[in-house]
């Protein structure tokens, strides 16, 4: 075997300290890549704002952008993983404090921007793993359908939403709505 055959095995710890960590995720010891094409950055950037706005109003709990990290697997410590935009509700942090390294707690709301080069089995074994980590609702919202896919912890069946519904946080937000063709509307429209 070369010594090109041999992968650096990383760690949570690792993943904290690396100059670009926001651009990967950690998965049994392996850095994964996460790329955002512009249109998923824009729409996780325009639901950032609304569930912002919402949970500031209604003093609800913490919103988390896509360097949130999470390390809330279970025994997996080797496994990092950063939604795209997450939400912890108040009261479930220790002093009501973001940690300075990774969560070690699930979140209890999870969303996934599809971008152009996320495969759906990845993004669905994504959405698997934070539902057996406890996560409480799953949002998995696609651009170029224009649809958001709602997982709920618990639920038999995922819901799919098209522009004409409305997006709710169910009882993890519960007064939190918004039109689902509201998360897709350019500004120069």
């Amino acid at each position: 075997m070369s010594t090109a055959d041999v992968q650096t095995r990383h760690t949570a710890e690792d993943l904290l300290t690396m100059p670009d960590a926001v651009s990967y995720e950690l998965v049994d010891g392996e850095l994964l890549e996460r790329n955002m094409g512009a249109v998923s950055s824009w729409v996780a950037a325009q639901l950032i704002e609304l569930l912002n706005a919402h949970v500031r109003q209604q003093r609800a709990g913490w919103v988390l952008s896509t360097d949130g990290s999470y390390q809330c697997f279970g025994d997996d410590q080797d496994r990092v993983r950063k939604p795209d935009v997450s939400f912890i509700c108040r009261g479930r942090l220790p002093d009501e404090a973001l940690p300075q390294g990774h969560v070690q707690l699930a979140p209890d709301l999870a969303v996934e921007v599809v971008s152009p080069n996320d495969r759906y089995l990845e993004v669905q074994a994504k959405v698997a793993e934070y539902l057996a980590a406890g996560v409480r609702l799953v949002w998995v919202i696609d651009p170029d359908n224009r649809t958001v896919i709602v997982r709920a912890l618990g639920a038999d069946q995922p819901m799919e939403l098209h522009d004409g519904d409305e997006l709710t946080g169910s009882d993890v937000l519960p007064e939190f709505r918004c039109p689902v063709a509201g998360l897709f509307q350019s500004p120069v429209e």
